[in-house]
């Protein structure tokens, strides 16, 4: 499906310097709308919801929508059911080694380096889902998926960390996933007493994965048309939007908790964003406008960890720093968003003509 690489380009996009270009852009008219713009492109401090809060567990979701696609390839090639259980281990353990290696590894500073990792979810999250992919079918996924939400729910809302003292189980201080962070995972936290990608809090994140992989099979289906598919997407996307906000009250949208209300709200969004791209680009056959897009979404894991190696930011510097130098400091930062955003497409573009995609 070419809407799948076009929507993870898209998603990308906002981690690979489109979100500070927006922000930057914005601080060029200040006022209320543009304020309002400006503050989607960064997170929730704690409870709440912004469209930066959308990126990872989209990503994530449309991991679960190829599954089915890539698993039905590998079983038309006679793969083993055991060869296709050790790539989902290798590619699942591959994910969470580059998580690591992505905070730092190679500085060998073993006592604060931080073991949690965006990769590390994704690699743990699907690694799960597509386990649970193999041996059940949807109506067992369904009860499997809906326990998970329901009983991660009830934790989060009712069990407090037993080592803090008069701290509610719903803050940053009192969850009980900070807890088990600080219980079993070695190293450095993010948030030093709690980690916005630790252990308990990736239970809920396989849902996710799940979830784009009950669509990914939905769309496989041969027996409704196209535009049929997108309606239905449209449907689930709504229901689960009012699932989500119905029990906020309860369990707010929090994606540090990745709370069972947040995986409704983000999937909601993750749904209809892909029903949009499916019906425009594989329904409609609308691609041209796609190819900015697949650039980035075709290699999205090598620009995430590229970011980190890379000196993006210097090379832009030294094309457009004397232009940027010249302008107000409203204009400068436009400049300086835009030429980093540049120059990471155009390295994506150039393995794109070379026909190199580095995949895990």
């Amino acid at each position: 499906l070419q809407s799948l690489d076009a929507l993870r380009g898209f998603d990308m996009l906002f981690i690979m310097g489109f979100a500070s270009l927006v922000v930057a852009v914005c601080g060029l008219w200040p006022n209320a709308v543009t304020d309002s713009i400006a503050s989607q492109m960064g997170h929730a401090s704690w409870d709440g919801f912004t469209h930066h809060d959308t990126i990872f567990p989209l990503f994530l979701f449309i991991a679960g929508v190829s599954f089915p696609f890539s698993l039905s390839k590998q079983r038309s090639l006679g793969l083993s059911t055991g060869t296709i259980y050790a790539k989902i281990v290798r590619r699942a353990l591959t994910l969470v080694l580059l998580g690591v290696v992505y905070n730092g590894l190679f500085r060998l500073d073993f006592e604060n380096l931080r073991i949690a990792s965006v990769l590390g979810r994704i690699g743990l999250a699907w690694g799960i889902a597509a386990m649970l992919y193999l041996n059940f079918g949807v109506k067992a996924r369904i009860a499997i998926a809906a326990a998970i939400l329901v009983g991660y729910g009830l934790l989060s809302a009712l069990v407090a960390a037993p080592d803090v003292a008069g701290a509610g189980p719903l803050t940053r201080e009192g969850c009980l996933a900070g807890y088990v962070d600080r219980l079993l995972l070695p190293g450095k936290l993010y948030g030093k007493t709690f980690d916005p990608e630790g252990l308990l809090s990736t239970v809920p994140a396989v849902v996710t994965a799940m979830l784009g992989m009950f669509t990914g099979e939905f769309v496989r289906r041969q027996d409704l048309s196209g535009g049929r598919k997108a309606s239905w997407m449209i449907a689930a996307a709504v229901a689960l939007l009012v699932a989500g906000l119905a029990f906020n009250g309860v369990v707010p949208v929090n994606k540090s908790l990745w709370s069972s209300t947040f995986v409704c709200v983000v999937a909601a969004y993750s749904l209809a964003m892909f029903a949009l791209f499916y019906y425009l680009i594989d329904v409609r056959g609308w691609r041209r406008w796609t190819l900015f897009f697949r650039v980035v979404g075709l290699n999205s894991i090598t620009i995430y960890l590229a970011q980190r190696i890379v000196g993006f930011g210097r090379i832009s510097d030294f094309f457009l720093g004397g232009v940027a130098s010249k302008c107000p400091e409203a204009l400068a930062a436009v400049v300086d968003s835009a030429g980093y955003v540049a120059v990471c497409w155009l390295f994506l573009y150039f393995l794109y003509r070379k026909n190199v995609f580095l995949k895990v």
